[in-house]
Parts: C-alpha cells; sequence; structure tokens
C-alpha cells in the first residue's frame, strides 16, 4: 500500500521528474522540479494555497513516482518527453498535431535539386521555411523550376550524365537537362544561387530580369513568350505580397503570443525568416481554470520546439515565463547556437507581440461563436426537442424506417444522433425475415423486436463478463418514420419485451414534408424555424437515405440473382465470379464472349450459355 506521508519523507533533495498516478494508476499530471523533496511536498501541504485546478488534481493523487536526474536541463528534456506520451489530463496540452514543410535545396549536390521536406537534418544543404501552408511551397517551387529550370530528378549527377533520356521538363522549358551535360556545372550554379537570393526574399532583380525579357519578347513580336514573362512577374509579386511584414535586422525570429478563456486557450505564432513574415498559425491548448498566460506559454513553448525541426535565433513572447533561463539553455542546445527569449517593452517588436495577441484573441473569440452555433443545432435541439415532448434529458435518440417495393426485400433501418450528431458507427440494418408482402408495421415491429432482444441479450452477456457490446445500450427517445400506427408498433413490442422507452413519431403532410411529432396520442406542433425542427427533418431524412440505400442494394443483387438463376449450367460459384467481375447486370449483357470466359470459375461452354442467353432473339 503506497503511503504518500512515508514516500514524501524519501523524496531527494535533487533535481528531477515527478509523476502523479490517480486511483486506476493513469498518469493524471507531470512536473519537473529542480528539487524533488520541495516540490513535490507542496501539493501535499494544507497550509498552502492552490488553485482550483491544483486542488481537483491532488483530491485524486494515488500515488507518485519519479525520476531523479543530473540537471535541471536534463530534467526538462524528460519532462517534455513523458507529456508527448503520457498526455496527462492535467498538464496544458497542445491538440495540435501539426507539422510543417521547408523547402530544402541541396547544396551539397554538384547539381543541386529544390524541393519539399517536412524534417530538416545536419547535412550540406539549406533549409527554408517552416511554411504553414503547403500549397504556398508548392507554388514556390514551381516558380522556380520556371524561372531558374533546375532539375528534379534524383539522378547521382555528373556520374549517370547521358544514360537515359532528357526528362519532360527538359521539353517544356522547365529543366535545362543537366543530365545530357547541356549545361555546365557553373553555369547551372549560378542558376541555384540565383535561387537561394530568390528564396531569401531577393524578388527585385527577378522582377527586372523579366520585364526586360517581356519587352524583348514584344520587340521581335513574340507575344506568346510576352505573356509568359508577364504571368511569372506576377506570380513573383504575389509571393513577394505575402511577405508583408519585414525587419530590417533580417533575423529569424518567432513572435508568439497567447489568448485563454475558460476551457481553452489560443497561441498565434508569425514565423519570420530572414526579416520577413513568411507564414503564420495559430495553436489550441487544452487548459484547466486559473492557467495564467505565463504558464500558458512555458508550456506551449517546451511541447511545440521538442517537436519542430528549425529553432530561430529569438523568440518573441508577450509575457515573462517560470523558465526563462533553462528553456534558453535547452532551444539553445537544440538548434546548435544562442537562442534568446524576449519580451519586447517597445517600438516594433512590442506591436507586432500585440499583433499576434489580438489574432489569438481574433482566433478564439471566432471558435467560440462557432462552437456556440453549433450546439445551438446539436445540444440546443436535443433540448429544444426534450422540453417540446415534458421529457427531462435527451441525449441518445435512434430513429426507424421500413423500406420496400410491394413487399420485395423488404428492408429496416436505425440510424442513431447522440447529442445531436449523427452516430453513424452505431448504425444498423434490418433484412424483413418474418413478414410476407407490403406490412410496414409488422415489418417495424419485427424490426424493433430484433434491435430490443439483442440489446437485452447483451445486457445479460455483459454482467456474465462476455459478448460485444452492439445493441446494448438503448436510447432515451425513439423516433418512428410515420404516425400513429408507426409509435403503436413500437409500443407493442416494447410492452412484450418490458421496456420503458418514449416512442415519438415524425408526421409528414401531403407534400412528404416534416410537419411535427405524434407523441402520447397527440400531435405536437412544432416552430419550423427552429433548430429542433431543423434536427427532427435531419434525423427523419437520414433514417429514410439509409433504408432506401440498403433497399437499393439488395434489389439489385436480387435481380441479378434471379435472372442469372435462369440460365441452365450456372450455378452459385459461377454467378458470384459474373458478378463481382462485371459489377451489373447491363454489363454482363453488354460483355463480349471472349471477355465472359475470362472470368473466373467460367469456361468457354459456360460463357456462351451467358452469352447466348442474352443475344438470342
Amino acid at each position: 500500500m503506497f503511503q504518500i506521508e512515508e514516500e514524501l519523507k524519501k523524496l531527494p533533495s535533487k533535481p528531477g521528474v515527478y509523476l502523479m498516478h490517480d486511483a486506476d494508476d493513469v498518469i493524471i499530471y507531470v512536473g519537473k522540479a529542480i528539487s524533488l523533496k520541495n516540490r513535490v511536498r507542496q501539493y501535499f501541504q494544507s497550509s498552502r494555497v492552490r488553485s482550483s485546478k491544483i486542488e481537483k488534481m491532488v483530491s485524486l493523487i494515488s500515488r507518485f513516482e519519479y525520476i531523479v536526474t543530473d540537471s535541471e536541463l536534463e530534467a526538462l528534456v524528460l519532462e517534455c518527453n513523458l507529456i508527448k506520451e503520457y498526455q496527462p489530463k492535467y498538464n496544458t496540452m497542445l491538440k495540435d498535431g501539426k507539422t510543417y514543410p521547408f523547402i530544402k535545396v541541396t547544396t551539397g549536390e554538384a547539381y543541386p535539386r529544390v524541393f519539399a521536406v517536412h524534417s530538416m537534418k545536419k547535412e550540406k544543404a539549406k533549409y527554408y521555411g517552416p511554411y504553414t501552408s503547403s500549397k504556398a511551397v508548392n507554388d514556390t517551387i514551381d516558380l522556380i523550376q520556371k524561372l531558374f529550370k533546375l532539375r528534379t530528378c534524383s539522378n547521382s549527377l555528373p556520374r549517370e550524365s547521358g544514360k537515359g533520356r532528357a526528362c519532360l521538363n527538359y521539353h517544356i522549358g522547365q529543366c535545362n537537362a543537366p543530365c545530357q551535360g547541356l549545361v555546365s556545372q557553373e553555369e547551372y550554379r549560378a542558376q541555384v544561387d540565383q535561387a537561394i537570393r530568390f528564396l531569401e526574399g531577393e524578388h527585385e532583380p527577378v522582377i527586372k530580369m523579366l520585364e526586360q525579357k517581356m519587352l524583348d519578347a514584344s520587340e521581335r513580336m513574340d507575344f506568346e513568350c510576352a505573356m509568359e514573362q508577364r504571368d511569372l512577374i506576377e506570380s513573383v509579386r504575389q509571393i513577394s505580397q505575402k511577405q508583408k511584414i519585414t525587419q530590417s535586422d533580417g533575423e529569424d525570429r518567432d513572435i508568439i503570443a497567447a489568448a485563454v478563456d475558460e476551457n481553452d486557450a489560443v497561441v498565434q505564432v508569425f514565423f519570420m525568416r530572414g526579416g520577413k513574415m513568411i507564414g503564420r498559425d495559430h495553436f489550441y491548448l487544452r487548459v484547466a481554470m486559473n492557467d495564467t498566460i505565463s504558464s500558458i506559454l512555458n508550456s506551449f513553448l517546451k511541447q511545440f520546439y521538442s517537436g519542430t525541426p528549425f529553432i530561430p535565433r529569438e523568440l518573441m513572447i508577450q509575457t515573462e515565463v517560470e523558465d526563462h533561463q533553462i528553456l534558453e539553455e535547452w532551444l539553445s542546445k537544440q538548434r546548435g547556437s544562442r537562442v534568446h527569449i524576449r519580451v519586447p517593452k517597445k517600438g516594433t517588436k512590442e506591436k507586432l507581440v500585440e499583433l499576434a495577441e489580438k489574432n489569438a484573441k481574433m482566433v478564439l473569440e471566432q471558435d467560440r461563436e462557432r462552437i456556440k452555433r453549433e450546439e445551438a443545432k446539436t445540444i440546443g435541439a436535443m433540448r429544444e426537442i426534450a422540453d417540446l415532448l415534458g421529457l427531462e434529458k435527451i441525449a441518445r435518440v435512434e430513429a426507424f424506417d421500413i423500406s420496400n417495393t410491394s413487399g420485395i426485400e423488404s428492408v429496416g433501418s436505425m440510424v442513431v444522433y447522440e447529442n445531436g450528431k449523427p452516430k453513424k458507427s452505431d448504425y444498423r440494418k434490418f433484412k424483413i425475415q418474418w413478414v410476407k408482402g407490403p406490412n410496414d408495421y409488422a415489418s417495424m415491429e419485427e424490426v424493433l423486436t430484433k434491435r430490443f432482444q439483442s440489446g437485452l441479450e447483451e445486457q445479460r452477456e455483459k454482467k456474465a463478463g462476455e459478448g460485444l457490446e452492439r445493441f446494448s445500450r438503448f436510447p432515451d427517445l425513439i423516433m418512428m418514420d410515420g404516425g400513429k400506427g408507426q409509435v403503436s408498433s413500437a409500443k407493442k413490442v416494447l410492452e412484450q419485451l418490458h421496456l420503458e422507452i418514449p416512442v415519438c413519431g415524425m408526421v409528414k403532410d401531403d407534400n412528404h414534408r416534416t410537419r411535427g411529432l405524434y407523441f402520447e396520442n397527440r400531435e405536437v406542433d412544432i416552430d419550423r424555424n427552429s433548430e429542433g425542427f431543423h434536427l427532427i427533418t435531419r434525423i427523419q431524412d437520414e433514417a429514410h437515405r439509409f433504408a432506401i440505400e440498403y433497399h437499393r442494394a439488395l434489389r439489385g443483387k436480387a435481380q441479378v440473382h434471379s435472372i442469372l438463376d435462369d440460365i441452365e449450367g450456372i450455378g452459385p460459384a459461377r454467378r458470384k465470379s459474373l458478378m463481382r467481375t462485371f459489377v451489373s447486370l447491363d454489363a454482363i449483357r453488354e460483355a463480349s464472349l471472349e471477355e465472359l470466359q475470362k472470368a473466373p470459375s467460367m469456361n468457354r461452354q459456360s460463357a456462351l450459355k451467358v452469352y447466348e442467353f442474352f443475344h438470342s432473339s
């Protein structure tokens, strides 16, 4: 038995990482400490004032463990790794597992290439990014190919030069074919250097070069070439426009700010490379009550920069963080050179941090409004229906429908909505087997009997500790596609099985549009502009769609089966082979004798019988 008071006495006064476990032995929090003894003991001191988040967490701690490290830096690295692995409930957690593309120039090759990558390696190559848009990366690389005609192949040059033919890029004027020795290494390198300068933001020389080419083409009346140059100029200007925010110092830096509400936080990051903003992105974090901007940024820096392949020389943040010095040391080690974390107090840098903060607040506000709208359409709509029917609460709804054509291949559908959203994993199809002919009421009784008998059986198996759970969870409300008759059929089944579940019918008007609900022997009118009404319509349409799709599939198979059954010598194996090979009856009818013969299990004699069956007059 783990005795917390006794284990606290054994804690060492050394740096390390501690892990808090709950009664189910789940890790609910991971932290680091300069002194494990001092830090962990603080959680259990009754005299200490703690946030409600920490109070709640401490009440759940069943035991703790710790790992001693040689330094606080090692403790920080270990903490990052353990948080990533266990994702504890009470740690502030990044919700986004985003990765970003970079543009790589293989400067270590004799004939360098330019392409997109998602990771950085220590090698002879130049990396540009990260970019927040894969499209922006692809557009830039495509433009570089058109401008500088660099190769895209992976051939080892010049060793493999002259082997094979020039690729399509050469023939469309987007590669100078170094693979064929049509350009010297010096000339090719000059083009690569221009591409590098372009990636570093020197766009004006390229625009001037293209303008001159456009004028030259116009003078010799080569208007097609002039239009090509004009389009390239426009593409260069578009890329240049995306880098509006600039700073004269040409540094690589990330500008980071956060906004927080009761349950969530958003961190906005501006990526500046070479003094130009090449992209921005926002990140959602799961937070608990009383988390501060400082603690959120502290957690974000650890989690984000433990996973990103590039760390800039400077991080500008909106407020000081607890682990400032140790984070700088860790990031510097990751980068291989000094990294500074700064809180700007004036000038352009402060304005950029303020801009990032405004963007974070805007994203959080927009997201809050989106969630409110979504909740109104889902949970709010469920609440409206519950109030309308006088029910305390509705979380799960199951809706049923029957589909048949003159009683042939009758089927039933069950669709499930939880908290106002479809739960497709719980949808079920039923083939009507007990009822013969077009009897929707009897067919519905069969469907409901199968559904709830299976559920009761699963519940018994669950108590015995065995069996799968497909039907064991029952709904708070059953919705029938129809009125009084369908509701009566449902109630009859529930009474026979001794179940008490509210049942209502979704009634349609003469134009086959949802009109209202039939509940407790009366029709309940609904405001047609309400979210509850819109949800009922969606549920009814979904139940109908699901039944129709299943019925159509069975009907199609039955049609093919019935016709092929009439062909002498075509048994189940050959019938199945024909259906799998040709998919539809029309495809079998239109197939040639040779095509029919190629189907598995078919020989010439059987193929001839099928062919003659469809083509005899």
